[in-house]
């Protein structure tokens, strides 16, 4: 079973009660409809929603098992692999190894560190917005390590890599998702 982006949340719902997690998947899930659209990936854009959404499932009740233990709790549900797989590939070289393989596993990889930093950049303007964010605004905060610190820029990057991407191009395009988002403030 795939569940829709609505039984996605209800099964973060469950497992994730605090506000900043649950916030999290919305936007993650957001950003991969973005980009599932923007890549030309339309007619999955429920499922890459559904993956964003579910990416951090076990990491507010399990953090030292994150993506092991939601690998579990959505195959007891009957939950398709491809989902499982995705969703546990964006711990890739950190708690797993399953590498991203499909566009939509390495988009997940690439922009779920960078939507942590792109919104602690957006807290820190005057307008606590990404609605008009630029590229130099994040990179020259990206540059400061101590900024954002839980924000892993060895992953953004590897990311950017694993797309073909440079690190501007990758900013530029979260930042636009982000902004067509109905969770970010």
């Amino acid at each position: 079973m795939i569940p829709t982006p609505e039984q996605a949340y209800a099964l973060l719902q469950e497992y994730n009660e605090g506000e900043f997690h649950l916030k999290h998947g919305r936007i993650v899930g957001d950003v991969m409809r973005w980009y599932a659209n923007e890549l030309g990936y339309g007619e999955e854009a429920d499922f890459w929603q559904t993956v964003g959404i579910l990416h951090d499932l076990d990491f507010e009740r399990w953090p030292e098992e994150h993506c092991t233990r939601s690998q579990i709790i959505m195959r007891e549900r009957d939950i398709d692999e491809s989902v499982i797989r995705a969703t546990a590939s964006h711990g890739y070289a950190l708690t797993v190894d399953i590498r991203p393989e499909h566009e939509m596993e390495k988009v997940l990889y690439a922009t779920d560190e960078l939507t942590g930093l792109i919104g602690a950049v957006a807290l820190m303007r005057p307008s606590k917005s990404v609605s008009d964010m630029e590229v130099k605004s994040v990179k020259k905060k990206y540059k400061d390590k101590k900024f954002a610190a839980g924000c892993s820029r060895e992953v953004i990057e590897r990311g950017a890599e694993m797309l073909g991407w440079d690190l501007n191009t990758l900013i530029q395009r979260t930042i636009l998702a982000m902004r067509a988002s109905e969770n970010v403030d």
